[in-house]
């Protein structure tokens, strides 16, 4: 192809060249992106170079890339009318250029990052021309300098030990870039399928991409997220959020945020209508589409928004995220930490006004992604108290609406210096539960948790504000002080000490092992008896959680608290000992109280017990 001598490639551009040709196969479309890029920042150069000077060669050339197939030869031609290279450059550029770069990436190859991840980030090495390997038989790259008295030069490689930099006919500025396919690479050579990569990949790269004879753009070219927020209307916002997802719905908010500094950061991002992906959607992944001078260098990022977010869908565009081979590899993580923090301080205030300004909207939001919120706070150890006033609560108070934290603080009785609350399976159990008969009589309202993932939650929500958590279920509650009221019906007279002995006695031989004690306690009032956990053992919360990830979960053994002003007990007391109504009666308790916490393992047993003690209810 050549006469000139062969120049040896650098020895880690050879292992470089070894790695993408053998270890990215299955993302081998990606060369046409790095070179599209490549061209981008060619012209990008010019366009700036030509403010200041248009004593250049070809002064009027428009700026735009160029593709071509031919379909026969299994031939791809990519032109640009960018800044372009001397012999020189041709020589530096592609024989020896972005040596820390390339180490790098091959510092990265060997720590075993996946493969799909290097292809994602090939570019932010510095390294992207060489990707071409992947596909190409050989490359010849002949360019032209915009200097007006520079000449042209051919540059031609086979991905081998070697390559060689030659003199050529070339009368305009730019480069052109022939790429002669493999054969396990010739689905590349249509132009239906490189328009495809285009749109995929390079759709908002600013200038006008041409494939074949096509009079039209390939390319957008007009990213929407890089617009002036106040000249995008609902409609463009919703038709590009359906382009991006192709959700049929549109979506429940949206943030669009450009800022220039600290960062020069662009981004548009969408809060779902709800958080199943649809069966025609082409978000596949969670992660936004991240790209660098409307290039887009990585599909899906899950790096830019903490996991609870992970929801949320869009595109983020940086100027401060380089991809071209004429910068060598950065130390991105700083930076992306940086980009993090502000659009998840973004999406939290949108949130926030979401809430004040639309609340209906917002609890659909809040039906729709709870879960996400609950899991952040359980397991997110920084800046978790940021989602605090993202949650909403069922209460005693309002048990059919939503309830936020500062609703009920703004509501809390004088001198009262907890927030309650209740687990439990259901709403329709937890408000029959025993452990409400104190509260519910005084007047406290609790808030009712019925969801799985709210005894996780609660892992890491203790405290709001100056205000501390406390389940009205633990045995060592402290009880806010009593509220009387006029009209109050009298507190029936308790069973003596040596009745109540007498039927604690009973209770404790018939149940033995299963409970761990039994005793009368002052806190119920309604209700018969309850359950709570012994000092020392788990919480309530710790022990549905244990439940919900099944890890070596037993129905726990608790005290048996009676209440020893209830009708039922004094009646049974009355009872012989060995009455077979008496076992009943005591079974039937202690089994209602598993049931009502939610851990009785077999509820359908207690239908023969309960069709008998009616029975003795009618003789």
């Amino acid at each position: 192809m050549t006469d000139s001598k062969p120049i040896a490639f650098k020895a880690e551009i050879k292992q470089l060249l070894d790695i993408l040709i053998h270890s990215l196969y299955t993302d081998r479309e990606i060369f046409l992106r790095e070179l599209i890029s490549n061209a981008s920042d060619a012209l990008t150069q010019m366009d700036f170079l030509m403010l200041t000077d248009r004593d250049v060669l070809d002064p009027d050339a428009a700026l735009e890339i160029r593709l071509h197939v031919d379909e026969e030869r299994k031939i791809i031609t990519i032109s640009d009318t960018g800044v372009g290279m001397a012999r020189d450059e041709l020589t530096t550029n592609l024989g020896t250029i972005a040596q820390s770069g390339a180490r790098a990436f091959l510092d990265a190859a060997e720590e075993g990052v996946d493969q799909r991840r290097l292809a994602d980030v090939i570019g932010q090495f510095g390294v992207g021309f060489y990707s071409v390997f992947m596909v190409a038989e050989w490359v010849r790259v002949t360019s032209r300098s915009f200097k007006p008295k520079a000449k042209a030069a051919a540059w031609y490689a086979t991905g081998e030990d070697t390559f060689t930099v030659d003199v050529a006919e070339k009368e305009n500025r730019g480069t052109i870039i022939e790429i002669k396919l493999k054969e396990d690479a010739e689905e590349f050579a249509h132009e239906s399928r490189l328009r495809q990569i285009i749109k995929k990949h390079s759709d908002y790269v600013r200038f006008p991409i041409y494939v074949g004879d096509d009079k039209e753009q390939t390319n957008r070219q007009t990213a929407i997220w890089r617009q002036d927020p106040r000249e995008v209307n609902e409609a463009e916002y919703n038709e590009f959020y359906k382009h991006l997802t192709l959700d049929f719905e549109d979506p429940l908010a949206r943030v669009h945020f450009v800022a220039d500094a600290p960062l020069r950061i662009f981004s548009l991002l969408y809060i779902p209508a709800k958080p199943e992906r649809g069966i025609f959607s082409i978000r596949k992944e969670d992660g936004l589409k991240l790209y660098a001078r409307k290039v887009l260098i990585q599909e899906y990022t899950t790096d830019l928004l903490p996991p609870c977010f992970r929801f949320v869908q869009g595109v983020v565009d940086s100027e401060d995220l380089p991809l071209n081979i004429s910068r060598e590899s950065i130390q991105t993580t700083a930076l992306m930490a940086r980009i993090k923090r502000i659009l998840t301080g973004q999406i939290n205030k949108q949130l926030r006004t979401l809430a004040e300004k639309e609340p209906d909207k917002y609890a659909r939001f809040w039906s729709a992604f709870n879960p996400f919120i609950k899991e952040g706070i359980a397991s997110q150890e920084s800046d978790r108290e940021e989602l605090y006033p993202f949650v909403r609560f069922h209460t005693t108070v309002h048990p059919e609406s939503w309830v936020s934290l500062q609703d009920y603080v703004e509501r809390i009785k004088i001198g009262q210096d907890k927030i309650y609350y209740l687990l439990g399976d259901d709403e329709r159990s937890v408000a029959r539960s025993p452990h409400l008969d104190y509260f519910l009589k005084h007047g406290y309202e609790v808030i009712t948790l019925t969801d799985p993932m709210d005894s996780f939650m609660l892992l890491g929500l203790r405290e709001f504000g100056d205000y501390k958590l406390q389940n009205v279920a633990a045995p060592d509650l402290e009880l806010p002080a009593a509220e009387v009221t006029s009209g109050e019906q009298p507190t029936p007279e308790a069973l003596s000490p040596r009745e109540l002995e007498k039927i604690i006695a009973r209770f404790k031989w018939h149940l033995g092992e299963r409970v761990t004690d039994v005793r009368t306690t002052d806190r119920l009032t309604d209700s018969v008896a309850r359950l709570v956990d012994p000092e020392g053992t788990l919480g309530q919360e710790m022990q549905r959680v244990y439940r919900l990830v099944d890890r070596e979960y037993e129905v726990p053994k608790k005290v048996l608290e009676l209440n020893p002003r209830h009708p039922i007990l004094t009646s049974l007391c009355a009872l012989p000992p060995d009455d077979k109504l008496n076992i009943a009666i005591i079974e039937q308790i202690y089994e209602s109280a598993l049931l009502i916490e939610g851990l009785h393992p077999d509820p359908a047993s207690m239908l023969p017990r309960i069709e008998a003690l009616m029975e003795a209810a009618l003789r």
